[in-house]
């Protein structure tokens, strides 16, 4: 028993080998960079990134990690995984929702397994608000990488390649 006891009956994520395949973090349609809309986002500035226009309101881990961050607004998760800085940005200015219509399902510290469920939002209220929903996936250290590339296009479930990383 021992030392896997700590999992609850989970064994702990297996390293990331790269390339590294990172996945849809929620089921919808594909935003390329350069479409999604906001600057910061779409310019690169947080890293090369790729969007989902979500068609539910469930955001999963792209790939096996540790939670890294939780925003008190519950609307952005940084991921922590094999040297790679991921961040998943729910919707553009959802942070003035002050997480009205968002829930966290994990919290900082915790491991996760790609395609686990990180949070649940609201899309009606995100709509409601003006905002747009589209979930972000960004590898905001970029730099330390050969290539990130994107994958897919088109309508995605999670677990869907969507972006790879080269060393």
């Amino acid at each position: 028993m021992g030392f896997f006891n700590l999992f609850k009956g989970k064994e702990p994520p297996a390293p990331v080998t790269f390339p590294a395949e990172l996945s849809a973090p929620a089921k919808g349609t594909v935003v390329a960079m350069e479409q999604i809309p906001d600057a910061v986002f779409s310019s690169g500035v947080m890293g090369v990134c790729c969007g989902v226009d979500p068609s539910e309101g469930k955001v999963y881990a792209p790939v096996d990690g540790t939670i890294s961050q939780l925003a008190d607004t519950l609307h952005a998760v940084g991921l922590s995984a094999g040297g790679m800085e991921l961040l998943i940005h729910v919707g553009v200015d959802t942070v003035d929702m002050n997480g009205g219509g968002f829930k966290g399902a994990v919290k900082p510290g915790q491991t996760v397994r790609k395609g686990e469920l990180l949070l649940t939002m609201d899309l009606a209220k995100i709509a409601a608000a003006g905002h747009p929903a589209v979930v972000i996936l960004a590898v905001t250290n970029t730099d330390d990488f050969a290539a990130v590339e994107p994958l897919a296009s088109g309508e995605v479930q999670p677990g869907t390649g969507v972006l790879r990383v080269s060393k």
